[in-house]
């Protein structure tokens, strides 16, 4: 008989044990719950709740049913942890413990316990129940305990399920949460203003990407899920707002894989007056204060690295870079065409079936083809060509480069910021080949933003911008593999039968 077929089998015994309690007058699913302690709070308080003969009170699910002929010990899981309770037949009643304890209750099953507290011979603390309260009958059997829930695909699938079973999945989420409360209270402590924006555009900007787009009837009008909230936030600079940030949810309707989820969760943060260097800044301090909250340290461990997170960071232009590791020169007279060349002599494969990109869109290919995954300890690559950054400002010696970077970590960027664009003209300029670029058949180009157009023109201030990638910093911080791991229910291909 296959695990299916026991599974089936015994869900249909657990139908039937809720027919049977109905007919006892039991209602399997009642409405109410009085719980007074949660475990930790039973077993961090329990000297004196023994000492006073405190009825205690608790709820949660059945994880082990071990029946000894008139009395029986349970563990029961509560959101903070498990707790024994010992069932005695005399103390519940002979009917209740012969008929309802051990024949209509099963382990996922969720129950109320209350008694006193005491120690066994072994030193557990346990509860010496007086009355016990069936909370929800469950007709889904749990995974086999000693094996648990395995199986990777089934876990993302069935997180519920993945929680019950392995309590270091559970801690890994409660860790993330205090990651981002960590990252919160930095950036309130640094005097920047939480705001909410649009999840709907009219309009696609913000970053180069694929959108997921929807429909409003009474409107009759098409919409963007976000692809991000820059734009808007802009626009609040615009309006008098110093310093700005938002951790929220962008929408991108590109591949998964163990980096990329199609719904992931962004900080972006914006800072008049300021600059590339002064996010910068910020990204130290929301890295190393984190590491410091979570760790008690400038270390954090990952895969088999020691990531340092103690500030300052290192700071390299990426055509530094390149030249470190390849020797091609992207300061020097480089065409097009040669640069092209070049990238294939190292190994880099560049696209050219709808034009030879320039010199500067390869250098970025090879950059991340050749270079990127060898980022380990906290860098800030710096210096990133016009031609890939539509939104940030051109240096005032050179054109063709922006004040932009890129931070990376072990291999991942995690953040991107730069100092804005704040000339209309210019931004109005870099729209319209972004237009085009569309026109082409890019499905990610930009559109042409006139109401952010028309926000510039009432003047944006020297500007820094930034972006923080929460579900990838919760990879390095969780020490986990996969972007999957860091988010409850992450997006899966629809099951086939």
């Amino acid at each position: 008989m296959s695990k299916e077929q026991n599974t089936g089998i015994e869900k249909q015994g657990r139908i039937e044990k809720v027919s049977a309690l109905k007919e006892l007058g039991i209602n399997p699913y009642p409405n109410q719950c009085n719980l007074t302690h949660s475990s930790v709070e039973i077993l961090n308080n329990f000297d004196k709740l023994e000492e006073d003969k405190t009825i205690v009170t608790i709820a949660g699910r059945v994880m082990l049913f071990r029946v000894m002929g008139k009395s029986s010990f349970i563990t029961i899981k509560d959101s903070m942890g498990s707790i024994q309770i010992y069932v005695q037949k005399d103390k519940v009643g002979e009917e209740f413990y012969n008929t309802v304890f051990k024949k209509l209750i099963d382990v996922g099953d969720i129950v109320e316990a209350s008694g006193v507290l005491f120690k066994t011979q072994t030193g557990e603390v346990s509860i010496h129940v007086d009355a016990l309260k069936l909370l929800t009958k469950t007709l889904n059997p749990l995974p086999e305990k000693f094996h648990g829930l395995t199986d990777t695909e089934l876990r993302y699938r069935q997180r519920y399920v993945d929680l019950i079973m392995n309590d270091d999945v559970k801690a890994l989420f409660i860790k993330r949460s205090q990651m981002i409360s960590a990252v919160r209270s930095i950036m309130i402590k640094d005097g920047f203003l939480e705001v909410e924006t649009p999840m709907m555009h009219p309009v696609l900007g913000g970053a180069k990407a694929r959108p997921f787009v929807t429909h409003h009837n009474v409107l009759d009008m098409d919409l963007y899920l976000r692809i991000a909230p820059e734009l808007y936030l802009k626009r609040l600079i615009v309006g008098g707002f110093d310093k700005v940030f938002e951790i929220n949810r962008n929408f991108r309707n590109e591949g998964v894989s163990t980096r990329h989820n199609p719904e992931f969760t962004m900080l972006e943060a914006y800072i008049a007056y300021s600059g590339v260097y002064g996010v910068i800044k910020v990204v130290e301090d929301i890295f190393s204060g984190t590491s410091l909250a979570l760790n008690g340290s400038y270390i954090n461990k990952y895969k088999e690295y020691e990531i340092n997170f103690e500030p300052p960071f290192k700071r390299i232009s990426m055509i530094d870079l390149v030249k470190e590791h390849t020797d091609i020169d992207f300061n020097k007279n480089i065409t097009d065409d040669e640069a092209v060349v070049m990238a294939k002599n190292i190994g880099v494969h560049v696209d050219i079936s709808k034009g030879v990109p320039s010199k500067w869109e390869t250098m970025v290919l090879i950059f991340e083809d050749k270079i990127e995954e060898k980022l380990i300890q906290p860098t800030f690559v710096t210096d990133y060509p016009k031609a890939v950054s539509p939104l940030s400002k051109s240096k005032e010696d050179n054109a063709d480069i922006t004040e932009r970077y890129e931070f990376f970590v072990a291999g991942m960027e995690l953040s991107n910021g730069f100092t804005e664009l704040n000339d209309p003209i210019d931004q109005r300029e870099r729209f319209e080949v972004q237009v085009k670029a569309k026109e082409k058949g890019d499905d990610e180009a930009m559109e042409m933003d006139y109401d952010f157009l028309n926000a510039l023109e009432y003047g944006l201030p020297p500007t820094g911008g930034v972006g923080i990638g929460i579900d990838r910093m919760a990879m390095l911080f969780l020490d986990v593999p996969s972007i999957r791991d860091t988010i409850l229910f992450p997006h899966m291909r629809n099951k086939t039968n």
